[in-house]
């Protein structure tokens, strides 16, 4: 992580797009290194063809700090995540964090109102970005918590087409009781078909939502995700 934070002094002056792709790339390196190295194992599953050049808005479940460290192997070209302003405060990581993905402040509604807006131009320049729907961990034996409906509404309002991945082995790595459960394992993320959102309108956001809902928990059961009981 620390040549990572070297790299991320040095190239955030390029600005948080080509400053932030390039922190990203070293990302992917650390991940390829690191992971190996615990005896994770990752691999990428396509239910269809993925297009890694085009722009999509990738929503996943979430259920573990180890999500973090997922991204980087399963988008393995440019993503921004949305995530919690809190994390860039741990030291370190935190400068890498802030400058890879796009914070928020869920409890401050003009935070949220700017992260959003940062999302939409993320996604002008053509980099994906990534959502977390529900919000925050998973701590039920449910496949999914309720989602919010940001991310549909971004998706209708820039013509985006939604993509659903799961993350389906981060619970059993690390759960999210607790850093130190980290174990060595496989690691599985699912890209489920792309949604898209041609003709929809705002007043479509709530169906667009339990759509991509339906379609992510259905699959999560299919996959038996280990959390649900």
């Amino acid at each position: 992580m620390i040549p990572v934070f070297i790299w991320a002094l040095i190239v955030s002056y390029f600005g948080r797009i080509k400053g932030g792709n390039l922190i990203y790339s070293a990302v992917k390196v650390w991940a390829d290194i690191w992971f190996p190295l615990i005896f994770i194992f990752h691999r990428n599953i396509y239910i269809e063809k993925h297009d890694p050049e085009a722009s999509f808005i990738f929503v996943s479940n979430h259920i573990s700090y180890f999500d973090s460290a997922i991204i980087p192997k399963t988008f393995r070209h440019p993503v921004r995540p949305l995530g919690k302003v809190e994390m860039s405060k741990i030291p370190i990581f935190g400068f890498i964090y802030k400058n890879t993905i796009v914070t928020v402040d869920r409890s401050n509604s003009a935070h949220r109102t700017k992260s959003v807006h940062m999302l939409k131009a993320v996604l002008r320049k053509g980099i994906s970005i990534l959502v977390f729907p529900e919000g925050t961990f998973n701590m039920t034996h449910q496949p999914l918590k309720e989602f919010y409906d940001g991310a549909f509404r971004i998706a209708i309002e820039t013509g985006t087409p939604i993509k659903p991945v799961l993350l389906l082995d981060a619970y059993s790595r690390m759960h999210y009781n607790s850093i130190f459960t980290l174990n060595p394992g496989k690691s599985r993320s699912v890209f489920l078909p792309a949604i898209p959102v041609d003709g929809l309108t705002l007043k479509d956001a709530a169906m667009l939502k339990d759509k991509v809902y339906s379609i992510m928990e259905k699959a999560l059961v299919e996959y038996k995700a280990s959390w649900i009981q």
